[in-house]
């Protein structure tokens, strides 16, 4: 079936852009940077170079397109993730022991793809082009997670190399007192609206009853994070939850992932090399125990997702600071009106549980984001990692709470 040639020539800009910024983010990488896995939450980035691939090869190209031969038949097992109707995988934490293909044998395997779905994709049914747009938000989710990932691991590197130089400083004034943004309560409807794209996660929408609360009209600043720390934030079990504070004991956790002190000052690392706390920029690297203990401590509390959405509803997803481009990647300060998009993840109370009356996609689609609604919390507003355009106010991303190598952060809310 031919689809109009204006929907073929977008959802091709959308592909080859999308996997343009792809290469761009690892173009600076030597095939050992691209190989080395830091931790069993990672992956190299050499391996979501082909697995992205891999996506497209085998939902679009091998199904739906009759004749297309495997560009190599040994590497699904390679770069499968997680998907039992494809069969067995290389398990999640020897990713890093494929030193080949090398990086070079990756990149010939993204250009072999690419080509054959831009041949083919005038000639898609509307199924495989809805593969074909559901593999570029894939995409992006794994743009920021090799942006996240290559944090993680030069930070394990004595060295601590940068990847990237620094972004030019512009004087900020310091956020002033946190405002609060109120919210009557009553019923509102969450959830992916029906037009344009939206994970399935995300729907059905439906309505939520929310009590009378308020939100704060920023997130939490590194200045106030090291007012927390100072006030014995990590040492005083009165503001964790159970399991937050045997974590806390068990790794001897004192500050958000990646700060030092040094010289009687706090530096974070990032994808620049090791900077000084800038103290106006939204705290980053926190677990959902750290969020959760800083919102007790200052007498306040997280926003369940329903609040956020109904938040952040009016305003544009392509707002804030998202990721536009390979270079510096790092929260800035607040400027002034609310931001709900971009910066930092904002942790929220609400597990990361179905929707009412959701119902998974049959066949391996189906195991996109279902199987994986259990003993997670959600996060919104996407981050400083987060390609612009992929957001929404329904979007949902999801971690386990005592993950934060993401650019995790908090807004605080509380009841009226």
């Amino acid at each position: 079936m031919l689809k109009p040639a204006a929907a073929v020539s977008t959802l091709l800009d959308t592909f080859r852009r999308v996997r343009a910024l792809t290469a761009d983010l690892a173009r600076p990488l030597s095939d050992a940077d691209a190989t080395a896995q830091s931790m069993a939450d990672a992956s190299p980035a050499k391996w979501h170079l082909a697995h992205t691939t891999w996506f497209f090869e085998t939902f679009v190209l091998r199904d739906h397109v009759p004749g297309y031969r495997l560009h190599d038949d040994r590497w699904p097992f390679l770069f499968n993730s997680y998907y039992e109707a494809e069969g067995q995988r290389q398990r999640r934490d020897r990713r890093g022991l494929v030193t080949r293909p090398s990086l070079d044998e990756v990149r010939s395997y993204r250009a072999h793809v690419d080509a054959a779905l831009a041949a083919a994709l005038p000639r898609l049914s509307p199924e495989a082009a809805a593969l074909v747009e559901l593999g570029c938000h894939h995409e992006q989710q794994h743009q920021e997670l090799l942006v996240t990932d290559l944090l993680h691991l030069f930070s394990l590197n004595p060295l601590e190399p940068a990847l990237c130089p620094p972004a030019p400083k512009q004087p900020v004034p310091m956020p002033g007192l946190t405002g609060w943004i109120e919210h009557p309560g009553g019923v509102v409807e969450i959830g992916g609206a029906g037009a344009g794209f939206a994970f399935d996660c995300e729907g059905p929408r439906h309505a939520a009853l929310l009590v009378p609360h308020a939100i704060a009209d920023r997130t939490v600043t590194n200045a106030e994070w090291q007012v927390f720390i100072a006030d014995g934030g990590y040492t005083t079990a009165e503001h964790w939850l159970s399991d937050g504070w045997a974590w806390v004991q068990a790794d001897g956790v004192a500050a958000p992932l990646y700060w030092a002190q040094q010289d009687g000052g706090w530096t974070r690392f990032g994808l620049d090399g090791r900077r000084p706390i800038d103290p106006a920029a939204p705290v980053t690297h926190i677990s959902f125990y750290e969020a959760d203990a800083y919102a007790s401590w200052a007498g306040e509390r997280l926003p369940t997702e329903a609040e956020w959405e109904a938040f952040a509803a009016p305003h544009d997803p392509l707002g804030g600071n998202q990721l536009d481009a390979a270079g510096p990647v790092e929260p800035r300060p607040a400027r002034g009106t609310p931001a709900p998009f971009g910066d930092v993840w904002q942790w929220t109370g609400s597990a990361y549980r179905p929707y009412p009356g959701f119902r998974a996609a049959a066949g391996a689609v189906g195991e996109y984001n279902g199987k994986f609604m259990a003993s997670q919390f959600v996060l919104r507003g996407g981050s400083c990692a987060t390609p612009r355009g992929h957001l929404r106010a329904s979007y949902r991303n999801f971690f386990y709470p005592h993950q934060r190598w993401q650019f995790t952060g908090l807004r605080l809310a509380r009841d009226l």
